[in-house]
């Protein structure tokens, strides 16, 4: 699991059947948590927003975290995070 502050959105109208009806975030990976991260997408069906610092799960986890076990998902927002010392 990693913590990283959401950063934009995408907008997808053709995507994948089962991924209809989520939306896609683009998420800074908080620097320290994973060396070279960078920046990722993941899927969103918490209703994060722009600004929000998040926790997002990667691998078969995400697929867990976002009920979609069979879709081709990698990364899902599953958690936002309140309050996060340290994070900045």
């Amino acid at each position: 699991m990693l913590a990283g502050k959401v950063v934009g959105s995408i907008v997808s109208t053709r995507k994948h059947d089962k991924l209809v009806g989520n939306k896609f975030m683009i998420v800074e990976v908080v620097e320290h948590m994973k060396e070279g991260a960078g920046q990722l997408v993941a899927v969103d069906n918490i209703g994060a927003g722009i600004g929000d610092y998040v926790l997002v799960a990667q691998g078969s986890a995400a697929r867990k975290g976002c009920a979609a076990a069979d879709a081709p998902v990698d990364a899902a927002i599953i958690g936002i995070i309140d309050d996060g010392t340290g994070l900045e």
